[in-house]
């Protein structure tokens, strides 16, 4: 089985928001992937990356934040981690419509769940959260003419 890890470290700005979703893009193209199932993969990404800049860091520009992507012929997994404020009631937090910004519609979390075959939020108070984010695809095999 074929894998492929990469990592990607980065300021906690929003511009980069779009950098994440342009590599999932690509993972996923390299993937072979429809199309609709890039689109999801772009939109939890996002939304993870968002929360740690967003709600971990508070917006803080001077934190990193760390992205891994472990891909298999058949299965990518995305971790997403901060070293920012944490989540305090995790459960809570994944409640359609919560959110600490009262600008924020609090779908992220929901838009994750839908998106992807598993979803495990890790937090710990001033320690920091890590989003894990599992999806699995079937390959289509390729036929010899």
């Amino acid at each position: 089985m074929k894998t492929n890890q990469l990592s990607l470290t980065f300021s906690s700005i929003a511009e980069n928001v779009s950098i994440t979703r342009l590599l999932i893009a690509s993972v996923g193209a390299q993937m072979d992937l429809p199309l609709n199932d890039i689109e999801e993969l772009k939109v939890a990404v996002s939304e993870a990356v968002s929360n740690a800049i967003i709600h971990g860091y508070q917006n803080n520009p001077n934190h990193i934040v760390y992205l891994d992507l472990d891909i298999s012929n058949d299965t990518l997994k995305i971790v997403v981690k901060d070293e920012g404020c944490g989540i305090s009631d995790i459960e809570q937090a994944m409640q359609p419509a919560y959110s600490t910004d009262p600008e924020r519609m609090g779908l992220g979390f929901v838009f994750m769940q839908s998106f992807m075959d598993e979803l495990r939020v890790d937090s710990e108070l001033e320690v920091g959260t890590t989003v894990t984010m599992i999806k699995h695809f079937k390959q289509t095999p390729i036929s010899s003419h």
